[in-house]
């Protein structure tokens, strides 16, 4: 297990974190799958308020006594943004009670996600004032934030200069976000990605079509190769549900050197294929289109289509496309279906797509089960 120092916060975290948002399933599974990871090099554990249990069994599993001390294991806990100090208060407290311990190492304001969040944490009397009073206190030694929001709103969060980290969405096949990886590591924050085998792309039952054109790689691996070869990047959450399925991951976790050429080059053959298979129907990337008046993430919506066209991830994209109208500001956006071909995107396009078109092929390709958030 490699290990690299947390931005501004100077703690050396492992290359991959325990991410507890799917070791749900009982006590136990919790305790072992904890266990498993700390044995293998593992030394941070990252949970949430919102989580479920998670917490509860977090603390449970301290309780009962760690492989390691707790000086050498670092432990994260997220609480959501809210509008005043005294819920934030009774929050810090609640979750230092539930995971039985007297301070936790990183404090993440979890899902700041929209203006109105960043309104509340930089309000006079708002619920910073009550995450400064642990941190001055001890119960808290750093504060970060987590954010599924839009790019601007992550630039303006990083830019108030009130975090020492922040956990955010970025992987190869999304890289809409480079320029907020860039910008906290020149303020020398922390930086947590989120998810890269879930929210990266479904990684760990990729279609096969996209294990053919990855060979002799798999793609979970090259999309954590892709990512511990970028030394901004300080640790990958790891969302295990139990002990097994931390193996494959940290078959990478001593591998954080340069891409080598061979990984290069399939990276670069699955940039061709994509050009080759959408040929004039590629969205870019560049959210030229935004707004629009119904509020379809089009980026979005036709970055899935693209997956699906020309890697077959269809599932991913499905996946992905239910949770739209259905996971509020964590995934904002209405379907493709909702577009009144009112053309107001159509002049915007530098590469002159028929996107309303392309909107109605999207939502026929991945509409399917609406879905919510994992937790819920």
């Amino acid at each position: 297990m490699q290990y690299r120092r947390f931005g501004k916060t100077n703690l050396h975290l492992s290359v991959f974190s325990l991410g507890t948002m799917r070791y749900l399933a009982d006590k136990e599974n919790a305790r072992h799958t904890i266990a498993k990871a700390l044995a293998l090099g593992v030394n941070h554990i990252e949970t949430a308020r919102g989580y479920g249990k998670s917490e509860e069994y977090l603390g449970s599993a301290i309780k009962g006594g760690l492989s390691a001390s707790r000086s050498q294991i670092h432990i994260t806990t997220k609480i959501s943004p809210t509008i005043d100090a005294d819920s934030m208060r009774r929050c810090i407290n609640d979750s230092l009670e539930r995971l039985n311990l007297d301070y936790v190492d990183c404090l993440g304001i979890h899902g700041l996600n929209t203006w109105e969040h960043l309104q509340w944490v930089q309000a006079k009397g708002g619920c910073m004032k009550a995450v400064h009073e642990a941190l001055n206190d001890g119960r808290v030694r750093h504060v970060g934030f987590s954010t599924h929001g839009s790019l601007d709103v992550i630039i303006a969060a990083i830019n108030t200069d009130l975090f020492e980290f922040v956990n955010l969405h970025y992987y190869y096949f999304f890289q809409r976000n480079a320029p907020a990886i860039q910008l906290a590591a020149e303020k020398d924050m922390g930086i947590f990605i989120i998810s890269p085998a879930d929210k990266g792309g479904r990684l760990y039952t990729p279609p096969q079509m996209l294990r053919n054109l990855c060979q002799p790689y798999s793609p979970l691996a090259l999309n954590y190769r892709f990512l511990l070869s970028d030394h901004r990047v300080t640790t990958l959450s790891v969302g295990a549900a139990n002990p097994h399925e931390l193996i494959e991951p940290l078959q990478v976790a001593d591998n954080d050197s340069q891409l080598t050429l061979s990984e290069t080059l399939v990276l670069q053959k699955l940039e061709q294929y994509q050009k080759a298979a959408l040929k004039t129907e590629q969205c870019s990337q560049c959210y030229a289109c935004l707004p629009c008046p119904e509020n379809i993430n089009i980026p979005e919506v036709l970055r899935l289509r693209n997956l699906a066209v020309a890697y077959d991830m269809k599932e991913y994209g499905k996946y992905r496309y239910g949770m739209f109208e259905n996971a509020g500001h964590w995934f904002p956006g209405m379907k493709a279906n909702r577009c009144t071909e009112c053309g107001e995107c159509l002049p915007r396009c530098p590469e002159k797509l028929n996107i309303p078109a392309l909107l109605d092929d999207a939502h026929e390709k991945l509409s399917g089960k609406n879905r919510r958030r994992l937790w819920e």
